[in-house]
């Protein structure tokens, strides 16, 4: 089967630099036929990296499309007080007509100063994601639903209700994993050697039979930069980006190989079809540099020559 595309928007630019047209760029998504158009979620990226505001980003993305979908990838629940939160989720389902996806997660160590500007212990990040969890079915449905975990914190109903939007879990740690099996409608594990996602979904499988729920899908991602794009820098300028240790990303030098996927359509589509072939349902491709514009053209023509636009399930 051919797995379903998205792609990462140019919410995130290099240190002093602009982010890119957000709106211009999901309406480019949409016209080159990708399933979805994501967007990461931080606070303060590395030490000041530039990053536009999840749920903003994603409001211009729908009002500039009419069928690609919406995604958060991830949203870091933890940082976000949970009524805020709902009704974020519920306002971006009616902006987009129900087009949201919902990649959720609990954030890791990296950016410390996010955990600091929003005064949250990153040792609860955990079981403030679980609750919230628990708790946003209720909220998005309009029903009165206490906020906190104790029976001492308010009673509040959100309005307008809206669809509880299917919901991806990202993580590979045992904890995430859980989280994915009972309350996933899919996984978004983190870019990994083959054998290793193998093992942490074996786990899933496993862990998903515990709780009576079907497997959750596999939507991969895979991060690129292909060749015929003018504005590509060369690989080292491309490395030092990437492991900028006050960046967004602060990849150890030794993983840029294995996480950096450089070449023609043709070598991209290859590793389409290695996704392809492991039943993965999703891919979403994250732009490491170059013209995003020119760089979604050619992740369209690598995705064609796989076999064409697909569709993930609900």
């Amino acid at each position: 089967m051919t797995p379903a595309i998205g792609i990462l928007l140019p919410t995130v630019s290099g240190r002093g630099e602009a982010p890119g047209d957000v709106t211009a760029a999901a309406s480019h998504a949409e016209d080159l036929g990708f399933e979805s158009a994501w967007v990461v979620d931080q606070l303060v990226a590395g030490t000041g990296v530039p990053v536009l505001d999840s749920g903003i980003a994603l409001a211009a993305a729908a009002a500039a499309t009419t069928r690609v979908r919406v995604a958060y990838g991830v949203l870091i629940v933890p940082l976000h007080p949970l009524a805020w939160l709902a009704k974020q989720v519920a306002s971006l389902q009616h902006v987009s007509q129900g087009r949201l996806i919902l990649g959720v997660g609990t954030g890791g160590d990296r950016h410390g100063l996010s955990w600091a500007a929003a005064g949250v212990p990153r040792r609860e990040r955990g079981r403030r994601t679980d609750h919230a969890l628990q708790v946003l079915p209720r909220l998005l449905a309009g029903e009165p639903t206490r906020l906190a975990e104790d029976e001492d914190g308010p009673v509040v109903t959100l309005a307008p209700s809206a669809p509880f939007p299917p919901i991806v879990v990202g993580g590979m740690a045992e904890p995430a994993l859980r989280r994915a099996a009972r309350y996933g409608d899919g996984w978004f594990p983190l870019p990994a050697e083959p054998a290793v996602v193998a093992a942490a979904q074996a786990r899933l499988e496993e862990l998903a039979a515990g709780y009576g729920r079907p497997v959750p899908p596999v939507t991969a991602s895979l991060m690129t930069a292909i060749t015929g794009d003018p504005d590509l820098p060369a690989r080292d300028e491309m490395t030092r980006r990437l492991t900028d240790p006050d960046g967004m990303f602060g990849i150890p030098a030794e993983y840029v190989p294995s996480v950096l996927h450089a070449g023609p359509p043709g070598e991209i589509a290859a590793r389409l079809a290695e996704h392809a072939g492991r039943g993965v349902e999703r891919v979403v491709i994250s732009v490491a540099a170059g013209n995003w514009f020119r760089q979604a053209e050619l992740v369209a023509r690598a995705r064609d020559l796989l076999g064409g636009p697909a569709q993930a399930r609900p």
